[in-house]
Formats: C-alpha cells, structure tokens, sequence
C-alpha cells in the first residue's frame, strides 16, 4: 500500500487517523515537531500527505505552498474549517483535496484512495495544436518550452482533450477528478479551471477552454 503522513496537532485525532490507514494496509508517519514539518514533508518519502490547516506556530496553507516549490506530492487538507475561501486557497495553492471535520471515515478512506490513484494514473503521450503532450509528467512542450501542469490541471487538461470539440460536464470532471458521486463544492473545480486555463493563456493558446454555462467546458 501507500505510505501517508499525517500533519495534525490534535493527539487523539493523529491515533486515530493512523490507526484507520494502517487498518488498510498503508504506512503512515506522523509529523509532531511543527516547525520542522515543511522539510519532512520533503524527504519522508511520502505518497501522500494530510495537513492540518490550523497548526501551532505555523500555517498549513504556508506549508503547502513552501512543498509546492520543490514536490508534487498529493496534500488533502484536514480542516474544522468551513469557509469556502479557505477551500479556494488551498486548492489554489495546489492541494488535491480539502475535506472537513469531522470527517466519515469511509468517505475519508474513499477520498485518499481517489487522490492516490489519480496521482499514479499513467497515459501515453499525446499532442495538442502542436504541443507535445506528456500526462505521466504532467508537461505540455514546445521545443524547448515547458508548461507544467498540477496533476489536477492534467487530469482536466487530459479529460478535455479526449473529447477534444466536445462538452465535458462539470459532473463528468468532479468524477475524474475526485472518482466520487457524492457532492463537491463547485469551487474546487472552478478553481483548478481557472488555473488550467491561465497557464495555457500565458503559453500561447488563449482560446483552448471554452466555458458552456449550465453545461461544463470544452477544448478548442
């Protein structure tokens, strides 16, 4: 199985996640040393992190967007909070998740499995108005231009693209991306539209994703 780190400061709530993911098989690491965690979460070897937004001495936002810089590891954020503009920053600063407190176990289990399958989830190289498409990478190219895409803006990037000229609802982007029925804020998907959209803006195709109101988006 997976090996998962935990980065929560309630004592009693770290056993308890610890004890539900290895009931499943996976190995988890708990971070108790907070002001150091940012460096753990680098070379723990982890596949995939839970961080705690409200954390003493530190910011779990900061901590995600300090990751950000030098890994691509999936985060889900834990959070008693319920502020949607919460939601939006942690997914604009690159989480792959955002779930509140407290939580379904189940569903929590169903989340983490839906984050660690996407994120290992290889496709085999394509192209796109001349770009070279690579989704195990997460990179669009252009001679020896880049564009790196979050594993989440390629999933998007590569669901449009398989139905290239076509309307992909936001109901059939929420599944592909979340591999869940139940319901997830529209935020989430908004947001990492409007990533998606603004990087393939800066690289030159500024037309690529069309908004269908009331319908979903289509690639161009």
């Amino acid at each position: 199985m997976s090996r998962i780190m935990i980065i929560e400061d309630d004592e009693v709530l770290r056993g308890e996640l610890s004890r539900l993911l290895e009931d499943q098989g996976h190995d988890t690491v708990a971070v108790t040393d907070f002001s150091r965690a940012a460096k753990q979460m680098c070379s723990s070897g982890a596949e995939l992190v839970l961080l705690d937004i409200n954390l003493p001495g530190v910011n779990g936002e900061a901590l995600l967007q300090e990751l950000r810089k030098t890994s691509d590891v999936p985060v889900i954020m834990l959070t008693s909070r319920t502020s949607e503009l919460d939601e939006v920053l942690s997914m604009s600063y690159g989480a792959d998740d955002y779930i509140t407190k407290p939580y379904n176990p189940t569903i929590l289990l169903l989340r983490i499995s839906a984050v660690l399958k996407r994120s290992q989830r290889l496709r085999a190289t394509a192209s796109y108005r001349g770009l070279r498409v690579d989704p195990a990478k997460g990179i669009l190219a252009d001679g020896a231009r880049e564009l790196v895409l979050t594993k989440n803006e390629m999933l998007i990037f590569q669901l449009l693209l398989d139905n290239l000229g076509r309307i992909v609802t936001r109901d059939e982007l929420i599944t592909a991306l979340w591999d869940s029925n139940e319901f997830i804020s529209d935020n989430a998907l908004s947001v990492n539209v409007s990533r998606l959209r603004s990087k393939l803006s800066d690289f030159g195709c500024a037309d690529a994703i069309e908004t269908r109101k009331k319908q979903g988006y289509i690639l161009l």
